[in-house]
C-alpha cells in the first residue's frame, strides 16, 4: 500500500474499489480452488481460457444434444454431396454406354447390309450360268424345236445343283408320303394308299429343318 493509498493515515476507499474490480478470478494453484469476482469457488475444468464452456466454445446456449444434431446434419450433408458426385459419374457412364451402343447398332446394321449384298451377289453369280444356258436353249429351239426340251431339262438340273450348293433340298415328289410339315395338299383323289403324293403342281424346298417353300401336291385317299 503506497502513500496514495492512504489519506490522513486511513486507507483510500477508491484504491480498495480498484483492487476489487481487477480481481476476476484467480487460477487454481495446486489444490486451491478458483475464485470468481465475487469470491465464489469456480470449477476451472468447465472454463476455457476466455471463461466459456470448453466443449461448445463459440456456440452460446448450445448443449450437447444440439451439438450432436448439428454434427449429424453435417454428416448427412457430406453424404448428399458424395451421392451427387456418384450420380453425376453414373450419368456420364450411362451416356458413354448409350453412345457406344448406338455406334455398335450402326456398325451391326452396316455389317448386315454388307452381308446381304454379298449374299445376293453370290446367288446372282451362281444363276448367271443358268441364264446363259437358257439363252442357248432358246436359240437352239428356235432353229430346231426338238432340241428345246433337252436344253431346258439341262438348265433345270443345273438350277437344282446350284440350290443344293446353297443348302436347299427339293421336297414333294410323286410317290412320296404326304407330310403336312413340308407339303400342301391342293386336292385329294381316290387311290390305293392313303396320303401318297400322286401329282406335283409345284416343287417345295427345305433348308435343313426349316421350310423354305411347301410343295403343292395332289394326295390319294383309299375308298
Amino acid at each position: 500500500m503506497t502513500d496514495n493509498d492512504m489519506k490522513n493515515g486511513k486507507p483510500n476507499p477508491d484504491a480498495e474499489t480498484d483492487t476489487t474490480e481487477n480481481l476476476k478470478f484467480t487460477p487454481a494453484q495446486g489444490d486451491k480452488p478458483t475464485l470468481d469476482a465475487d469470491g465464489e469457488i469456480v470449477d476451472a475444468e468447465l472454463l476455457d481460457e476466455d471463461g466459456e464452456d470448453a466443449d461448445f466454445a463459440g456456440f452460446p446456449g448450445m448443449d450437447e444434444g444440439m451439438m450432436a444434431q448439428v454434427q449429424e446434419m453435417m454428416g448427412k450433408l457430406e453424404r448428399v454431396d458424395e451421392l451427387e458426385k456418384e450420380n453425376a459419374d453414373l450419368k456420364f457412364k450411362l451416356g458413354r454406354l448409350a453412345a457406344d451402343f448406338d455406334g455398335y447398332r450402326t456398325r451391326t446394321g452396316q455389317d448386315l447390309d454388307t452381308a446381304e449384298d454379298k449374299g445376293v451377289s453370290k446367288a446372282a453369280e451362281q444363276l448367271m450360268p443358268v441364264y446363259d444356258d437358257l439363252e442357248r436353249a432358246l436359240t437352239m429351239g428356235s432353229e430346231d424345236p426338238a432340241k428345246l426340251i433337252p436344253g431346258v431339262k439341262a438348265v433345270q438340273n443345273k438350277v437344282l445343283t446350284i440350290f443344293s450348293k446353297l443348302g436347299l433340298e427339293v421336297t414333294g415328289q410323286e410317290g412320296e408320303h404326304f407330310d403336312p410339315q413340308w407339303h400342301e395338299a391342293l386336292q385329294v383323289v381316290p387311290g390305293d394308299e392313303d396320303d401318297k403324293i400322286v401329282q406335283v403342281f409345284q416343287a417345295g424346298f427345305r433348308m435343313g429343318d426349316r421350310l423354305v417353300r411347301p410343295a403343292r401336291v395332289v394326295v390319294s385317299r383309299k375308298g
